[in-house]
């Protein structure tokens, strides 16, 4: 997040000081909106655009929420750049790019302006629609499992960790699913993402050691391999499947669908996160189908411009 005291830009009413900005493109957006880019758009009211959005976050000199969509693209990819390298950055579209101005924010922030009254929706009689709202990532669905998949694929390394080939035999099903081996509890999860832990090595529930897991997490992965096989032949929507970059020649795969995540760098195995199993992360060996598959995904993913 950016927090940016001078930042503004005109909305309808009002200045707008900049809190942070993120990029809303088929191979980048905010996954806690949707499972792919056309959902997440649809989250915001926006028609699916194919070089995609600019969100800036933050709040009028009364202290609400506003979502200023813009279409300079490349200026948000600059300043969210600078900020992750702890650079200053002025993000000031111009108010030429302003697509729309959207009340509330779509994603929770956890900074304010200063100077200003406390964040809060605007006034009704200011609105068009109602105001845009965080996905709720109390409980265990659709919006926490994708933060999940999130979170293990920015902390790849220590998830991965405490996994050893080992504890993948030899699978006989051809689904690369490991064993019952049991594995060490997983890091803590930060910003409200999923408790989750790895499971038993390919199917078992969170928690080490624990043996003999039950064969619906066989299944699950099953069916989330299939149904990524599908991806292949008959492509979903945009965003759907992206690729990102990743140490050495590997690259890092994230693949969606209904009820599933699924993580994966294409030179090693892959977790998968299920809405029907709140808060485990099943990890899937490289058995015989699965570097092929990771292959063929990466093929067709779409990729950062």
């Amino acid at each position: 997040m950016a927090e940016t005291d001078e930042d503004a830009v005109a909305t309808a009413d009002d200045a707008l000081y900049v809190l942070t900005a993120v990029l809303l493109t088929p191979a980048n957006f905010p996954s806690v909106l949707g499972d792919d880019y056309p959902e997440a758009c649809a989250a915001l009211g926006l028609p699916p655009l194919a070089d995609g959005y600019g969100l800036v976050l933050g709040q009028d000199g009364d202290g609400a929420r506003w979502t200023v969509v813009i279409d300079d693209v490349s200026l948000v990819a600059v300043a969210v750049a600078s900020w992750d390298c702890g650079m200053e950055y002025e993000l000031s579209p111009d108010e030429r790019t302003v697509v729309a101005a959207l009340p509330g924010w779509p994603l929770a922030l956890a900074v304010a302006a200063p100077g200003v009254p406390a964040p809060h929706d605007p006034a009704p009689e200011s609105e068009d629609q109602p105001p845009l709202s965080p996905p709720d990532t109390t409980a265990w669905g659709s919006a926490q499992r994708r933060l999940g998949a999130d979170e293990i694929a920015s902390r790849w390394s220590q998830w991965r960790e405490q996994l050893d080939d080992s504890d993948f035999p030899a699978p006989d099903d051809g689904t690369g699913a490991g064993g019952d081996a049991g594995v060490p509890d997983a890091p803590e999860r930060e910003a409200g993402a999923a408790a989750a832990e790895p499971a038993d090595a390919g199917a078992g529930r969170a928690g080490a050691g624990r043996k003999n897991a039950p064969e619906s997490g066989h299944n699950g992965i099953r069916r989330v391999l299939a149904e990524a096989r599908a991806y292949v032949d008959t492509p979903p929507p945009l965003g759907r499947v992206r690729s990102s970059f990743a140490p050495g020649e590997a690259r890092t795969l994230r693949a969606d669908g209904p009820g599933w995540s699924l993580v994966a760098r294409t030179d090693d195995i892959a977790f998968v996160l299920l809405d029907e199993k709140p808060g485990e992360v099943l990890p899937v060996g490289r058995g015989a189908e699965l570097p092929g598959l990771l292959e063929a995904l990466d093929k067709m993913a779409v990729r950062p411009g």
